[in-house]
């Protein structure tokens, strides 16, 4: 390959890297918002709804 071409593929390299990552954190970030609702919210809601019943 040439030294252009390389270049090319290093950089498709660290875009799919980054991309990568950017996707591990955004499950991360998913994860976390159903672990609090479950944890905080979904207790709260269930305890509104047995009041109401």
């Amino acid at each position: 390959m040439t030294e252009k071409e390389d270049s090319l593929v290093q950089e498709r390299e660290e875009i799919a890297a980054r991309i990568a990552s950017f996707k591990a954190t955004q499950d991360r970030f998913q994860r976390e918002r159903q672990e609090y609702y479950a944890s905080t919210l979904g207790g709260a809601w269930s305890g509104f709804q047995r009041e109401t019943a």
